[in-house]
């Protein structure tokens, strides 16, 4: 039906395009997860009053989250050409996004995590101690699971900016709706293809969207 209403239109590319948008954002949301995950937790255990205490590694990798939070996207893949060629061998193709794509979002995702624990009741964490609760404990089973909630909608604010993120990586040749909306619409002055693809994404946002919501109810025991 797409076809016979827009002839120009290969629906084969729409798909590729799209699956493409879709492997970069689900790769990239794991690596984001565990990095971002990472990051929080060493923030919120090594402030003031955390368990691991250090006042020179929380400014140090305080310092690191707002530096790569502060550069822009697209200027932050231009920066890592160098290392993403090292480590892809290429600087074209869903792949050679994904370094780009982790290391931009997952700061923005770390801070998401260290709001989302100092959520948790101090008075569970202290009940925790004062059982004689190893660290390990008190981060796996009552920080964590205590604000999961708020980490499922975290991950969730998380992948929307991913997706956001995968289009403007592929205005310089990353692939997916990005890239097929700039050079096989945009450049050819085809705003059919425009249109499509900002429609799809939008779709992909919306189930995201969804999908984040929903666990986040499920786990919320409140």
């Amino acid at each position: 039906m797409l076809t016979n209403l827009l002839p120009n239109i290969k629906v084969e590319d729409f798909i590729e395009a799209t699956y493409e948008t879709f492997y970069m954002t689900i790769i990239a949301l794991v690596g984001t997860f565990i990095i971002g995950l990472l990051l929080g937790l060493l923030l919120f255990l090594t402030q003031k009053g955390g368990i691991w205490q250090n006042k020179l590694l929380n400014l140090v990798i305080a310092t690191v989250v707002n530096v790569f939070r502060a550069i822009p996207f697209i200027i932050l893949i231009l920066l890592l050409f160098p290392f993403t060629n090292f480590l892809i061998g290429t600087i074209r193709g869903p792949n050679a996004a994904l370094p780009a794509l982790i290391i931009g979002a997952a700061p923005f995702y770390g801070r998401l995590v260290e709001i989302a624990l100092r959520e948790v009741d101090k008075g569970v964490v202290e009940a925790a101690k004062a059982m004689g609760a190893k660290t390990s404990t008190i981060i796996f089973k009552v920080l964590l699971p205590e604000s999961m909630p708020a980490l499922i909608s975290g991950i969730t604010v998380t992948a929307i900016a991913l997706i956001g993120y995968t289009a403007m990586a592929g205005a310089i040749g990353a692939g997916g709706l990005g890239s097929y909306a700039y050079y096989s619409g945009f450049q050819r002055r085809d705003f059919d293809v425009v249109l499509i693809c900002s429609i799809i994404i939008v779709c992909i946002v919306f189930l995201f969207q969804f999908i984040g919501d929903y666990v986040s109810r499920k786990l919320d025991k409140r």
